[in-house]
């Protein structure tokens, strides 16, 4: 299947190594050449063109990974009906989409970066046609969860696509308490990592959160000392609170 992405920042970089691997044809288009040779020269199998000239989008799958601003200058660009549109533009509705790209299917998918490694958590919603089409793409970057309405995906935007920034909060928090407290940032860093590794399977495995917090926490222990200091400073009301922006 011929895959047609709109840009060439994080997201599309992200993206290309998993859809290259599992057999999908890249054509990438973008606005600046250099760009466009770089990525070419990261990923030689991909095509790459301008589309500052217009793009025949007839019959092509297209994934839009511009930036939502971008969305009616790019708009202009495109010609003719698309078979499917495949949008990663955070906050942007299907029916803004339809007033802009004329397709037979829309689709709104929210991956993370973690799709370079083939480990992106994607909410997809839009037209049931398109559901396995947009499942069988975005698989190749990681797992997927269709949701049945744009107000569900733009929460899991908040939870799966912005989260990883929050996580990276708490990664570089831990680290830097543990050199407050003696710890060597080098050592801190691969005992962060090591968790956050581990953590994933934890995860997986128990049915709850709180039962991985119950098997660590003993009473009056360090855990649970370390616990009540979070809930003091209303950690879990914060990251309850992110969902508001």
């Amino acid at each position: 299947m011929l895959l047609s992405i709109f840009g060439n920042g994080v997201m599309a970089n992200a993206m290309i190594a998993g859809l290259l691997k599992h057999g999908f044809e890249i054509e990438v288009f973008g606005r600046d050449e250099k760009k466009l040779q770089a990525l070419k020269k990261s990923y030689p199998k991909i095509k790459t063109n301008i589309y500052e000239n217009g793009v025949d989008i007839s019959g092509k799958n297209i994934i839009l990974c511009v930036k939502p601003y971008a969305l009616e200058a790019v708009a202009k660009r495109l010609k003719n009906r698309a078979a499917a549109l495949f949008s990663v533009l955070a906050g942007t509705t299907l029916e803004k989409l339809k007033l802009n790209v004329e397709a037979d299917n829309y689709v709104r998918a929210m991956p993370n970066i973690a799709a370079m490694f083939g480990k992106s958590m994607t909410t997809l919603t839009g037209d049931e046609s398109a559901k396995e089409t947009a499942v069988k793409i975005f698989g190749a970057i990681g797992k997927t969860l269709w949701v049945g309405s744009e107000k569900e995906l733009d929460t899991a935007t908040v939870l799966a696509g912005s989260a990883p920034a929050f996580l990276a909060l708490v990664a570089e928090s831990l680290i830097d308490g543990g050199v407050k407290e003696g710890l060597k940032r080098d050592d801190a860093t691969f005992l962060a990592r090591g968790l956050f590794e581990g953590f994933a399977e934890l995860l997986n495995n128990y049915q709850h959160p709180s039962l991985i917090k119950d098997a660590v926490m003993s009473p009056g222990g360090i855990t649970a000392k370390g616990y009540a200091a979070l809930e003091d400073c209303k950690v879990r009301s914060a990251f309850m609170k992110v969902y508001k922006g």
